[in-house]
């Protein structure tokens, strides 16, 4: 008898997401793309299936390049180094898309009990239920990251940290900085990661990067430099400390070499975008 062949499951529509909700296929698609080749930088086989069970044009994305990949293993470091100390942390994951930090944190740390708040937008939770599996460690949260009601859902008895990666760029200024302090306020000896583009960029750009020739990335009106940034404790209440994550060697002799020493090049540092974690206490 011959073998049968089951047909493959539809897959889901994400055609309807727009504006900076759109941008969570972007990153997904460079990351995915990345974690299948033969040399992959990072293991993320959960963002792999996504982009096959999701029907979308990504090819209209352009290029597929490290950097995505490269900011989740810097967030991937930092949390893991918070979960180590504090193996009972709640993280939140502020407008956190099709990011797939969960699993391969769950992976990385021994014995994982750190419990996990996903906030994004109703469209893009609907999609993550759909897609990604459940666990009791995980809430789901239908809301913009700017309702601060969320913040009554997070335990933060044995730690918070917090990820806001590839959020705050897309924030009015008053609105990245608002959020910051809040936290900062909220959840005393917490962490939180975040990144931010050049500040040149709402400059040169303030229309939006064009990323192809059918996709522009949506205006960028926050940023603020590594000078600035080192700066924040003694502007925002409640940061202790600011540190400037180095950005994680890649493959190749640009990203594994050459683009991490620029990184670190003193002049250049307040040139380059940046990848921040605060302290909070």
């Amino acid at each position: 008898m011959g073998a049968v062949d089951h047909p493959a499951e539809p897959r889901v529509d994400a055609s309807a997401l727009n504006g900076v909700s759109e941008t969570a296929l972007m990153t997904l698609n460079g990351r995915a793309h990345q974690a299948a080749l033969p040399d992959a930088i990072i293991d993320d086989p959960e963002a792999i299936r996504l982009v096959e069970s999701i029907a979308f044009d990504f090819d209209k994305f352009g290029r597929r390049g490290q950097e995505m990949a490269l900011r989740s293993l810097a967030v991937d470091r930092c949390a893991t180094a918070y979960l180590r100390e504090h193996p009972d942390a709640t993280v939140v994951a502020l407008a956190e898309g099709f990011q797939t930090s969960f699993w391969r944190l769950n992976r990385a740390i021994p014995d994982p009990r750190f419990r996990w708040v996903s906030v994004d937008l109703e469209p893009v939770m609907r999609l993550r239920e759909q897609l990604l599996p459940a666990s009791p460690r995980i809430t789901n949260l239908a809301q913009s990251a700017l309702d601060y009601s969320w913040m009554e859902q997070v335990d933060s008895s044995s730690g918070v940290f917090i990820t806001a990666e590839g959020l705050l760029m897309y924030l009015q200024p008053h609105e990245a900085m608002d959020l910051i302090s809040a936290c900062a306020q909220r959840f005393p000896g917490g962490q939180m990661f975040f990144d931010v583009p050049p500040t040149l960029v709402k400059r040169l750009a303030p229309r939006g990067m064009r990323a192809s020739k059918h996709y522009r990335v949506p205006p960028m009106p926050f940023s603020l430099s590594a000078g600035q940034l080192a700066r924040l404790p003694q502007t925002v209440p409640g940061i202790s400390a600011v540190h400037d994550v180095p950005i994680p060697k890649g493959r190749g002799l640009f990203f594994g070499t050459l683009y991490p020493a620029l990184w670190q090049w003193g002049p250049a540092k307040n040139l380059r975008g940046a990848y921040t974690l605060l302290e909070f206490g």
